[in-house]
Protein backbone atom coordinates (compact mmCIF):
# COMPACT_ATOMS: atom_id res chain seq x y z
CA UNK A 1 0.00 0.00 0.00
CA UNK A 2 1.41 3.26 -0.90
CA UNK A 3 2.28 5.67 2.21
CA UNK A 4 -0.14 8.57 1.33
CA UNK A 5 1.89 12.49 0.68
CA UNK A 6 1.29 14.74 3.81
CA UNK A 7 -0.05 17.74 3.29
CA UNK A 8 2.34 21.01 2.30
CA UNK A 9 2.79 22.38 5.27
CA UNK A 10 2.03 26.51 5.15
CA UNK A 11 4.00 28.30 7.40
CA UNK A 12 2.73 31.95 8.28
CA UNK A 13 4.12 34.90 10.11
CA UNK A 14 1.20 35.69 12.63
CA UNK A 15 0.66 38.07 15.52
CA UNK A 16 -1.01 36.99 18.57
CA UNK A 17 -4.65 38.45 19.21
CA UNK A 18 -2.93 40.22 22.22
CA UNK A 19 -0.60 42.28 20.23
CA UNK A 20 -3.29 43.68 18.22
CA UNK A 21 -5.87 46.15 19.88
CA UNK A 22 -7.88 48.73 19.57
CA UNK A 23 -6.84 52.47 19.91
CA UNK A 24 -9.81 54.05 18.99
CA UNK A 25 -13.61 53.30 18.24
CA UNK A 26 -16.04 50.98 19.60
CA UNK A 27 -14.11 48.27 20.55
CA UNK A 28 -11.44 50.28 22.40
CA UNK A 29 -8.91 48.67 24.32
CA UNK A 30 -9.87 45.07 23.27
CA UNK A 31 -7.88 42.63 20.92
CA UNK A 32 -8.23 41.62 17.37
CA UNK A 33 -10.98 38.88 17.13
CA UNK A 34 -13.16 37.08 14.83
CA UNK A 35 -15.37 38.72 12.48
CA UNK A 36 -18.36 38.90 14.59
CA UNK A 37 -17.27 40.94 16.90
CA UNK A 38 -15.49 43.52 14.80
CA UNK A 39 -16.34 46.87 14.16
CA UNK A 40 -15.59 48.63 10.59
CA UNK A 41 -13.50 52.38 11.81
CA UNK A 42 -12.13 50.87 14.76
CA UNK A 43 -8.38 52.01 14.78
CA UNK A 44 -5.89 48.96 15.53
CA UNK A 45 -2.09 49.51 16.19
CA UNK A 46 0.80 46.52 16.74
CA UNK A 47 1.97 46.62 20.68
CA UNK A 48 4.96 48.25 21.05
CA UNK A 49 7.88 45.28 21.02
CA UNK A 50 5.52 42.50 19.38
CA UNK A 51 6.64 40.37 16.97
CA UNK A 52 5.43 37.70 14.71
CA UNK A 53 5.58 34.06 15.18
CA UNK A 54 5.77 31.38 12.89
CA UNK A 55 2.79 29.32 13.02
CA UNK A 56 2.70 26.40 10.74
CA UNK A 57 -0.10 24.53 9.33
CA UNK A 58 -1.09 21.78 7.28
CA UNK A 59 -4.70 21.35 5.09
CA UNK A 60 -7.17 19.03 6.54
CA UNK A 61 -8.19 17.64 2.64
CA UNK A 62 -11.68 18.27 1.20
CA UNK A 63 -11.96 21.17 3.73
CA UNK A 64 -11.14 24.83 4.64
CA UNK A 65 -9.80 24.13 7.60
CA UNK A 66 -6.01 23.27 8.61
CA UNK A 67 -4.04 21.22 11.83
CA UNK A 68 -1.40 22.90 13.46
CA UNK A 69 1.55 20.96 12.69
CA UNK A 70 4.32 19.63 15.27
CA UNK A 71 7.21 22.04 13.32
CA UNK A 72 5.24 25.23 15.36
CA UNK A 73 6.40 28.17 17.19
CA UNK A 74 2.80 29.08 18.23
CA UNK A 75 -0.59 26.70 18.93
CA UNK A 76 -1.23 23.39 19.81
CA UNK A 77 -0.14 20.61 17.47
CA UNK A 78 -3.12 18.63 16.32
CA UNK A 79 -5.65 21.65 17.27
CA UNK A 80 -8.31 22.99 14.40
CA UNK A 81 -7.32 26.06 12.71
CA UNK A 82 -10.40 28.18 11.07
CA UNK A 83 -9.57 31.08 8.36
CA UNK A 84 -12.27 33.15 9.72
CA UNK A 85 -12.53 36.18 7.63
CA UNK A 86 -10.00 38.47 5.48
CA UNK A 87 -9.60 42.26 6.61
CA UNK A 88 -9.22 45.35 4.74
CA UNK A 89 -6.88 47.96 6.98
CA UNK A 90 -5.95 51.37 5.79
CA UNK A 91 -2.90 52.94 6.84
CA UNK A 92 -1.83 57.07 7.69
CA UNK A 93 -0.91 57.53 4.20
CA UNK A 94 -4.30 56.63 3.01
CA UNK A 95 -2.78 52.67 1.23
CA UNK A 96 -4.86 50.01 2.17
CA UNK A 97 -3.83 46.22 2.78
CA UNK A 98 -5.27 43.00 3.76
CA UNK A 99 -4.73 40.75 6.49
CA UNK A 100 -6.13 37.60 7.64
CA UNK A 101 -8.05 36.30 10.90
CA UNK A 102 -7.13 32.89 11.56
CA UNK A 103 -8.82 31.02 14.61
CA UNK A 104 -7.32 28.21 16.86
CA UNK A 105 -9.84 25.70 18.30
CA UNK A 106 -9.94 22.67 20.94
CA UNK A 107 -12.84 21.06 21.91
CA UNK A 108 -15.13 23.57 19.84
CA UNK A 109 -13.47 26.50 22.35
CA UNK A 110 -11.57 28.93 20.66
CA UNK A 111 -7.84 28.72 22.41
CA UNK A 112 -6.74 31.43 20.23
CA UNK A 113 -6.87 34.29 17.77
CA UNK A 114 -3.89 35.23 15.11
CA UNK A 115 -3.61 38.10 12.57
CA UNK A 116 -1.83 37.80 9.56
CA UNK A 117 -0.84 40.67 7.81
CA UNK A 118 -0.47 40.50 4.03
CA UNK A 119 2.17 43.48 4.05
CA UNK A 120 4.62 45.00 6.44
CA UNK A 121 3.15 46.62 9.63
CA UNK A 122 4.94 48.67 12.09
CA UNK A 123 4.52 49.18 15.94
CA UNK A 124 2.43 51.81 17.07
CA UNK A 125 0.75 52.90 14.13
CA UNK A 126 -3.21 53.25 13.28
CA UNK A 127 -4.94 50.94 11.08
CA UNK A 128 -8.36 51.83 10.61
CA UNK A 129 -10.19 48.87 9.60
CA UNK A 130 -12.48 49.65 6.28
CA UNK A 131 -13.31 46.41 5.55
CA UNK A 132 -14.57 42.85 6.20
CA UNK A 133 -15.08 39.50 4.29
CA UNK A 134 -15.64 36.21 4.85
CA UNK A 135 -16.25 35.48 1.07
CA UNK A 136 -13.23 34.29 -0.76
CA UNK A 137 -10.72 34.26 2.22
CA UNK A 138 -9.34 30.86 0.82
CA UNK A 139 -8.70 31.73 -2.46
CA UNK A 140 -7.30 34.69 -1.07
CA UNK A 141 -4.70 32.96 1.08
CA UNK A 142 -4.01 30.78 -1.61
CA UNK A 143 -3.20 33.81 -4.03
CA UNK A 144 -0.33 34.70 -1.57
CA UNK A 145 0.70 31.16 -2.07
CA UNK A 146 0.93 30.96 -5.86
CA UNK A 147 4.26 31.85 -8.02
CA UNK A 148 3.47 34.39 -10.67
CA UNK A 149 5.58 35.90 -13.28
CA UNK A 150 4.95 40.19 -13.71
CA UNK A 151 3.90 41.45 -17.51
CA UNK A 152 6.86 42.05 -19.51
CA UNK A 153 8.23 38.97 -18.17
CA UNK A 154 9.72 37.01 -20.84
CA UNK A 155 9.24 33.33 -21.63
CA UNK A 156 11.15 31.08 -23.90
CA UNK A 157 9.07 29.23 -26.54
CA UNK A 158 9.77 25.60 -27.86
CA UNK A 159 11.31 27.00 -31.09
CA UNK A 160 14.06 28.92 -28.77
CA UNK A 161 11.36 32.54 -29.18
CA UNK A 162 11.13 34.98 -25.90
CA UNK A 163 7.82 36.50 -25.71
CA UNK A 164 6.46 38.29 -23.31
CA UNK A 165 3.88 35.96 -20.89
CA UNK A 166 1.03 38.68 -21.80
CA UNK A 167 1.70 37.66 -25.51
CA UNK A 168 1.42 33.68 -24.63
CA UNK A 169 -2.20 31.65 -24.92
CA UNK A 170 -3.38 28.31 -24.17
CA UNK A 171 -2.18 25.74 -26.71
CA UNK A 172 1.15 27.50 -27.15
CA UNK A 173 4.21 25.28 -26.63
CA UNK A 174 6.64 26.57 -24.16
CA UNK A 175 11.02 25.02 -23.44
CA UNK A 176 11.09 23.21 -20.30
CA UNK A 177 14.18 22.14 -18.65
CA UNK A 178 14.47 18.31 -18.54
CA UNK A 179 11.07 17.68 -20.01
CA UNK A 180 11.11 19.18 -23.36
CA UNK A 181 7.95 21.19 -25.26
CA UNK A 182 5.23 21.54 -22.81
CA UNK A 183 1.53 22.89 -23.93
CA UNK A 184 0.47 25.90 -21.60
CA UNK A 185 -2.84 25.03 -20.11
CA UNK A 186 -4.18 28.31 -18.68
CA UNK A 187 -3.03 31.85 -18.18
CA UNK A 188 -4.00 33.61 -14.90
CA UNK A 189 -4.10 37.32 -14.34
CA UNK A 190 -4.18 39.48 -11.38
CA UNK A 191 -3.37 42.61 -10.89
CA UNK A 192 -2.82 43.93 -7.03
CA UNK A 193 -1.28 46.17 -5.04
CA UNK A 194 2.60 45.72 -4.47
CA UNK A 195 3.37 45.42 -0.48
CA UNK A 196 3.99 43.01 1.89
CA UNK A 197 3.76 38.95 0.74
CA UNK A 198 2.87 40.37 -2.48
CA UNK A 199 5.45 43.06 -3.54
CA UNK A 200 7.46 41.21 -6.23
CA UNK A 201 11.24 40.97 -5.84
CA UNK A 202 13.63 42.29 -8.83
CA UNK A 203 16.63 40.41 -10.19
CA UNK A 204 18.92 42.81 -11.66
CA UNK A 205 19.99 42.16 -15.39
CA UNK A 206 23.32 39.55 -15.17
CA UNK A 207 22.81 38.73 -11.77
CA UNK A 208 22.17 35.33 -12.92
CA UNK A 209 23.03 35.20 -16.21
CA UNK A 210 19.87 36.95 -17.24
CA UNK A 211 19.77 38.36 -20.55
CA UNK A 212 16.86 41.10 -18.98
CA UNK A 213 15.77 42.40 -15.45
CA UNK A 214 13.40 39.91 -13.71
CA UNK A 215 10.95 40.85 -11.56
CA UNK A 216 8.75 37.51 -9.99
CA UNK A 217 6.76 37.22 -6.96
CA UNK A 218 8.68 36.53 -3.39
CA UNK A 219 8.00 32.51 -3.05
CA UNK A 220 8.96 32.05 -6.82
CA UNK A 221 11.72 29.58 -7.43
CA UNK A 222 15.08 29.64 -9.13
CA UNK A 223 16.63 27.12 -10.44
CA UNK A 224 20.37 27.35 -9.40
CA UNK A 225 22.88 25.09 -11.15
CA UNK A 226 26.59 24.61 -10.00
CA UNK A 227 29.13 23.56 -11.95
CA UNK A 228 31.20 23.16 -8.83
CA UNK A 229 29.80 23.68 -5.48
CA UNK A 230 30.70 27.00 -4.67
CA UNK A 231 28.24 28.24 -1.87
CA UNK A 232 28.56 24.61 0.37
CA UNK A 233 25.37 23.28 -0.52
CA UNK A 234 26.43 19.80 -0.82
CA UNK A 235 24.98 19.65 -4.05
CA UNK A 236 25.16 21.41 -7.41
CA UNK A 237 21.25 22.07 -7.74
CA UNK A 238 19.03 23.75 -5.34
CA UNK A 239 15.58 25.55 -5.54
CA UNK A 240 15.38 28.88 -3.64
CA UNK A 241 12.58 31.25 -3.04
CA UNK A 242 13.19 34.87 -4.99
CA UNK A 243 12.49 36.47 -1.33
CA UNK A 244 15.96 34.42 0.01
CA UNK A 245 18.17 36.23 -2.32
CA UNK A 246 17.05 39.86 -1.75
CA UNK A 247 20.56 41.51 -0.79
CA UNK A 248 19.02 45.56 -1.24
CA UNK A 249 21.40 46.03 -4.07
CA UNK A 250 20.85 43.71 -7.19
CA UNK A 251 18.57 41.76 -5.59
CA UNK A 252 15.43 43.94 -4.23
CA UNK A 253 11.83 44.13 -2.94
CA UNK A 254 9.64 46.58 -5.30
CA UNK A 255 7.37 48.22 -3.24
CA UNK A 256 4.21 50.60 -4.16
CA UNK A 257 1.66 50.76 -6.95
CA UNK A 258 -0.14 47.87 -8.41
CA UNK A 259 1.80 44.90 -9.99
CA UNK A 260 0.27 42.95 -13.05
CA UNK A 261 0.66 38.99 -11.79
CA UNK A 262 0.73 36.12 -14.68
CA UNK A 263 0.31 32.63 -13.64
CA UNK A 264 1.50 29.96 -16.28
CA UNK A 265 0.09 26.27 -15.95
CA UNK A 266 0.86 23.28 -17.64
CA UNK A 267 -0.25 19.87 -17.25
CA UNK A 268 2.19 19.19 -14.49
CA UNK A 269 4.59 21.30 -12.67
CA UNK A 270 7.39 22.35 -14.19
CA UNK A 271 10.61 24.74 -14.81
CA UNK A 272 10.69 26.90 -17.35
CA UNK A 273 12.94 30.38 -18.37
CA UNK A 274 12.09 33.39 -17.76
CA UNK A 275 14.63 35.94 -19.31
CA UNK A 276 16.99 33.14 -19.40
CA UNK A 277 17.09 32.17 -15.76
CA UNK A 278 15.45 28.18 -14.78
CA UNK A 279 11.89 28.90 -12.93
CA UNK A 280 9.35 26.95 -11.94
CA UNK A 281 5.78 27.28 -13.67
CA UNK A 282 2.73 27.33 -11.23
CA UNK A 283 2.07 24.67 -8.92
CA UNK A 284 -1.27 22.98 -7.81
CA UNK A 285 -1.01 21.80 -4.30
CA UNK A 286 -3.63 22.38 -1.02
CA UNK A 287 -1.88 25.28 -0.46
CA UNK A 288 -2.89 26.62 -4.12
CA UNK A 289 -5.60 25.09 -5.70
CA UNK A 290 -8.17 27.38 -4.05
CA UNK A 291 -6.69 30.03 -6.18
CA UNK A 292 -7.68 27.91 -9.39
CA UNK A 293 -10.50 29.05 -11.41
CA UNK A 294 -13.45 26.28 -11.18
CA UNK A 295 -13.49 25.89 -15.04
CA UNK A 296 -9.98 25.48 -15.06
CA UNK A 297 -9.92 22.06 -13.64
CA UNK A 298 -6.99 21.97 -11.97
CA UNK A 299 -6.23 19.00 -9.86
CA UNK A 300 -2.58 18.68 -7.30
CA UNK A 301 0.48 18.05 -9.53
CA UNK A 302 2.48 15.04 -8.86
CA UNK A 303 6.14 16.06 -8.08
CA UNK A 304 7.47 12.75 -7.81
CA UNK A 305 8.15 12.00 -11.69
CA UNK A 306 9.87 15.07 -12.61
CA UNK A 307 13.78 14.77 -11.98
CA UNK A 308 14.32 18.36 -11.43
CA UNK A 309 11.59 18.44 -8.50
CA UNK A 310 13.31 16.08 -6.59
CA UNK A 311 15.45 18.84 -5.72
CA UNK A 312 15.45 20.25 -1.94
CA UNK A 313 14.10 23.68 -1.24
CA UNK A 314 16.81 26.29 0.52
CA UNK A 315 15.64 27.17 3.74
CA UNK A 316 15.78 31.14 3.90
CA UNK A 317 17.06 31.17 7.36
CA UNK A 318 20.60 28.37 6.32
CA UNK A 319 23.79 29.54 5.37
CA UNK A 320 22.91 28.14 2.64
CA UNK A 321 20.82 31.18 1.65
CA UNK A 322 23.13 33.24 3.06
CA UNK A 323 26.15 31.97 0.63
CA UNK A 324 23.50 32.22 -2.19
CA UNK A 325 22.51 35.95 -1.59
CA UNK A 326 26.39 37.02 -1.23
CA UNK A 327 26.59 35.02 -4.93
CA UNK A 328 23.56 37.07 -6.16
CA UNK A 329 25.77 40.30 -5.42
CA UNK A 330 29.21 39.61 -6.80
Amino acid sequence: MTTPKPAPLRTLAVFQAGDVVVTSGANFGDAISFADELILDDVYQISAGAEASLLSLSLITGTERFKVSAETDLGTPGNTVHLDCALTLMAPDGTTFEAMIFVEVEDRMAMEIYFLPLAAVKPKTDYRLVGLSREDCMKRLAQSASVAFTKGTHITKADGRQVPIEDLAPGDMVLTRNNGPKEVQWIGQDTTRAVGEFAPVLIREGVMNNSRDLLISPDHRLFVYQRTDTVGAGRKQVMIKARHLVNGDTVTRQEGGFVDYYQLLFDNHYIVYAEGIATESTLIDDRTQAAMPQDVGAQPHDTTRHQELEITDVDGKSDLARRLKEASAR
